[in-house]
């Protein structure tokens, strides 16, 4: 059984009830949690970072659809140089704008710090959950994707990679559903590169990867030499994908961008519906 709380969200100035979901089993967690009690980390912009995180969760927007459909969903990898998770930013801002657009989102709150390897079980877990839910959910399991900001584009892209084995141990049968997304945003992506610029060694670049869009600008100086080479790289093998590249954004800018790469929401919603994803 999965524990569930309904919480009360402030977005867009107006109190909506969510739904927060355990994505692991108690007592079920595979790897480490962190060593300290999750807690926020305090910055004077005011945005809700959260570090210490031992109870990854899903917090599930649901759009509601005028025909009662199962709506297509994305699952929000919100960033924060996997130390902490930015969860209103990169997280319920995001969640209220593909809402509005008609698409469901579950804003990953992955395990933190310092635990990629945690991070990455965390976002497969959740996208098996999601499907093994979606009739309950009114999603649409074959239209169910993943965005992901900064460090949450990284663990977006390798999501997306072809599983040739689950990166856990089944610990039960939701595991048996498959844990690949349909599509991908990588939105500002990081840590894509190794040190030599070449695609990092923990992202697998293959033919099987599902259709993606990068969205990233040109003075963001630290990680734009990972969206260039991956972008190369997936061009190489053929691999359906856009890359949207603007001379100026800078990073971290979630929804709130006030230079060129401000049209991000209107070209991703374009890139949605030429795949087939949204209307």
């Amino acid at each position: 059984m999965f524990r569930a709380i309904v919480l009360f969200f402030v977005v867009s100035s107006s109190l909506v009830a969510q739904t927060v979901i355990d994505v692991w089993p108690e007592g079920k967690m595979p790897g480490a949690g962190a060593k300290e009690a999750e807690t926020e980390v305090k910055r004077q912009d005011g945005f809700l970072r959260i570090t210490n995180v031992s109870k990854p969760t899903l917090t599930f927007f649901k759009a509601e659809r005028p025909d009662g459909s199962a709506a297509p969903a994305l699952i929000v990898c919100p960033g924060g140089g996997y130390g902490y998770c930015v969860m209103d930013k990169e997280g319920s801002e995001i969640a209220a704008w593909l809402n509005k657009n008609g698409i469901s989102a579950l804003v990953l709150k992955y395990r933190t710090p310092n635990n990629r390897e945690g991070a990455f079980q965390d976002v497969q877990r959740a996208l098996s959950l999601v499907r093994a839910n979606a009739v309950e959910w009114k999603i649409d399991p074959k239209r169910l994707g993943v965005i992901g900001f900064s460090a949450g584009g990284n663990l977006a892209a390798k999501a997306s990679a072809p599983v040739v084995q689950r990166s856990y141990l089944a610990v039960d049968v939701i595991d048996q559903t498959g844990c690949q997304p349909d599509f991908g945003i990588l939105v500002y992506p990081a840590y894509l590169d190794d040190k030599s610029g070449q695609v990092a060694s923990d992202l697998k670049l293959t033919a099987d990867m599902p259709a993606t869009l990068i969205i990233h600008s040109e003075d963001d100086k630290r990680h734009i030499i990972g969206s260039k080479v991956v972008h190369e790289a997936l061009k190489r093998a053929k691999i359906a994908h856009e890359f949207k590249l603007y001379a100026t954004g800078g990073h971290g800018y979630g929804l709130r961008c006030e230079r060129d790469a401000k049209v991000w929401p209107e070209d991703a919603l374009k890139w949605l519906k030429s795949i087939g994803v949204s209307q």
